[in-house]
């Protein structure tokens, strides 16, 4: 059994690598303009424009890095689309395009700073050891549970240390909750943590909202303490430290916001001109902010002082004496799975009893470093790492692991697949699931069919890898599921979720969504992202893309590694009533073993008859989007059309193989003489009288007008692997467009 003292200098080792890792190699990457320097004493003070808001706590430290130089820095102020830093070095007096590089490994020195105190205290150490090896008798009395709630209650009450395995829509936020209020309601003190902002604001607005049911609520007593609340507790102002501060002392917050408009107003104002009086007064409002934000402060102590129940996050906690100097009755640790272990064992040091609520079947936390030390601290759950999970695989639950087992949140043809191969029968459907999810069931697209694989084999050699990264994309599905979110979106889906493995993927629908969708989807609830940020939330339309398949030979780790089973279970639990899965079948029963959860969700979905081919793709597009057309690839008139209509440029993909008919070179050579072809082809094309070659064809025939206009699949004589019916896709988008040039290749003329 290892002691408390080795695992402290375990986890201090892996944070201290991280840290290293982080600093050598890190940084999350900020484009910043238009740097202006403001003043220069000791260190140099600049104005930065940013192409968006960066979330980036204020005193951070940072790196800035311009040409071959870099300087280590702070950030002094990050509001709406400008940032003020204090640098060590100068850079000059204006600085045209630099990247600013962040990382929180500030956090991690201060998690390594708690462990040195808590090497110190014996009860805190025990406190860690009974987390770490939940070995002791289980003490709570099973022959009065009345309840979820009431057995949980009870676990915490007898228990040292309890975990709480919650798969997704088992009601985890409503027995934390409630386990929460009723140990508040017993006089007793009560920390509510997680990793993420959105976590803590769900639970303590759920606790506050059961207090007042119950007319148990006493304004002050909950807090939600620290920055960056969200919409989940805009119907609960009592609870938030700076409304209630708002509410003590009006004129503070006035006094606040006052500066505050001033500072948007001088920022605009230097990002229209700038000018040297403007810098001046910024930096005296930067210093008046300051000292209005310390008094804001003492005021949210005095809040924190007097709260019984407190909600904040584990950063926040690791960070601010006035919570890790206290002494919590009850600490609940929430989506601990997505926690470092230290954090999780910081966490039980903090209470004298603890409970551990997450889903080890989801995904684990996220680590840079491949050191042997921070793969086995930081990139796997403390379920696993306290033996919990070891339990569970050999057929029985751990004694101190309370499941929450009847799902309530998928419709019953969706979880059938995650009940059965991701839970393996441990979790059930709550009956409410089979009734109160039929009106997004009846909805296009597809009406009356909860899970759906739309199933991509045959049409094309669409998935490559986004050049300088080991991203992938895929134009193909990409295209298909917009149209899925159109017709979503016009069926009447009130939140409806784009998700896929890989980041080059979710950026480009992300750059559609943000072009296309202005005026057809205006004030649409959808999000398009990698399934890392989707753990949490939930929608009612999800569309999972996958994106591997030919020319590929192999599908990628995301995909098939060893957290594959937990990325794919994110992605289908997300779902409330129709999940939709954009994946290729031919290319995964080729390239995917059997026993890989990717290979078993599309047998599984195929053996249920919920497979959609390409060639039913006329039956369910109803509704062409007037920047998105699929037209069949026969049809040549509308290409010619655009063809004819270019102004200074076409791109012509032709893939090896490709003969073009004399129809094809006819209208090409016909082009108006200010119009440039470029061809993508490592053959000669010396008969269309090419201006550019590429030297690194794509696998897929399209073509490019002006930038911006897109016919995929075509010419269709350069589709390999395409069976009928032909379908083309013309976009015209302008993001996408410059997207693909600056994904091509070397040129040659």
């Amino acid at each position: 059994m290892t002691n408390t003292k080795t695992y402290i200098k375990q986890w201090q080792q892996a944070l201290q690598n991280e840290i290293s890792y982080l600093k050598k190699y890190g940084g999350s990457r900020y484009i910043v303009n238009n740097g202006r320097l403001l003043s220069k004493d000791e260190h140099s003070t600049y104005y930065f424009d940013t192409v968006s808001s960066l979330r980036v706590p204020v005193g951070s430290s940072i790196k800035l890095e311009w040409g071959g130089l870099k300087e280590s820095g702070r950030i002094l102020s990050s509001e709406g689309k400008g940032v003020i830093l204090s640098l060590e070095g100068n850079f000059g007096d204006l600085i045209s395009e630099a990247y600013l590089l962040h990382d929180p490994w500030e956090l991690l020195e201060q998690l390594i700073e708690r462990f040195d105190e808590i090497k110190k205290s014996k009860q805190k150490r025990a406190r860690v050891l009974k987390l770490m090896d939940p070995s002791m008798e289980a003490k709570h009395p099973t022959d009065k549970i009345k309840s979820s709630v009431h057995e949980l209650l009870l676990r915490s009450k007898y228990n040292p240390v309890t975990y709480v395995w919650g798969p997704p829509g088992t009601g985890k936020t409503y027995t934390l909750a409630r386990v929460a209020a009723n140990k508040y309601l017993q006089e007793k003190k009560v920390l509510v943590l997680s990793h993420s902002n959105q976590a803590v604001d769900v639970l303590i607005g759920e606790i506050s909202t059961f207090l007042k049911k119950k007319k148990k609520f006493q304004e002050g007593e909950i807090l939600r303490y620290g920055a960056n609340t969200g919409e989940a507790l805009t119907g609960h102002p009592d609870i938030t430290s700076s409304q209630l501060i708002e509410k003590k002392d009006p004129l503070l917050s006035n006094e606040r916001e006052t500066l505050f408009l001033e500072r948007r107003n001088l920022k605009q104002d230097l990002y229209r001109s700038f000018s040297k009086r403007d810098s001046n007064e910024l930096l005296e409002i930067e210093t008046k902010i300051a000292r209005v934000l310390d008094k804001m402060r003492q005021k949210e102590l005095e809040l924190l002082h007097d709260a019984s129940l407190i909600g904040t996050t584990l950063a926040k906690a690791a960070t601010d004496s006035a919570i890790y100097e206290k002494e919590f009755d009850l600490v609940i640790l929430d989506e601990a799975s997505m926690a470092y272990v230290p954090q999780a064992a910081f966490a039980a040091t903090l209470g004298k009893r603890v409970i551990i609520c997450g889903d080890f079947k989801q995904l684990p936390p996220i680590a840079s470093s491949r050191d042997s030390l921070v793969t086995e601290w930081l990139k796997e759950d403390v379920f696993h790492k306290a033996g919990v999970v070891e339990s569970v695989n050999e057929g029985k639950l751990h004694p101190h692991l309370f499941l929450l087992n009847e799902q309530r949140r998928m419709h019953p043809d969706i979880s059938a697949f995650t009940n059965q191969y991701v839970y393996k029968g441990l979790v059930t459907d709550h009956e409410s699931v089979f009734k109160n999810r039929n009106l997004i069931v009846g909805q296009a697209p597809f009406p009356n069919r909860a899970s759906i694989l739309l199933d991509t084999s045959y049409t094309g050699l669409h998935s490559i890898s986004e050049t300088g990264s080991n991203s992938r994309y895929n134009l193909w599905q990409l295209l298909l599921s917009f149209q899925l979110i159109h017709e979503s979106y016009l069926a009447g889906a009130t939140s409806i979720g784009y998700v896929t493995p890989y980041r080059a993927q979710a950026y480009l629908m992300g750059l559609l969504l943000e072009e296309l969708s202005e005026t057809s989807m205006k004030g649409a609830d959808i999000i398009a992202a990698t399934v890392h940020k989707f753990q949490g939330s939930e929608r009612d339309v999800m569309i999972f893309d996958t994106v591997d398949g030919p020319p590929q030979t192999r599908a990628g780790m995301l995909l098939i590694g060893k957290d594959s089973e937990r990325l794919i279970n994110v992605a289908i639990t997300r779902t409330r009533g129709k999940f939709i899965h954009v994946s290729n079948n031919e290319f995964i029963a080729k390239n995917v073993y059997r026993s890989k959860t990717l290979r078993q969700l599309v047998q599984h979905q195929i053996s249920h008859q919920q497979r959609v081919t390409t060639k039913e793709i006329g039956t369910w597009i109803k509704n062409q989007h007037a920047n998105l057309q699929w037209i069949h690839a026969r049809k040549l008139e509308s290409v010619f059309t655009d063809l004819n209509g270019a102004k200074s440029s076409v791109v012509l993909s032709l893939p090896a193989g490709t003969s073009l008919s004399a129809e094809w070179k006819t209208q090409l050579k016909r082009r108006a003489s200010r119009v440039q072809l470029t061809v993508l082809s490592n053959e000669d094309w010396t008969d269309l009288a090419v201006d550019t070659y590429v030297e690194e064809p794509v696998p897929f025939p399209f073509i490019l007008i002006d930038e911006q206009l897109l016919w995929l699949g075509l010419p269709l004589e350069g589709a390999r692997e395409v069976e009928p019916p032909f379908v083309a896709a013309r976009l015209d988008s302008k993001l996408i467009g410059e997207y693909m040039i600056g994904q091509m290749g070397r040129e040659k003329n």
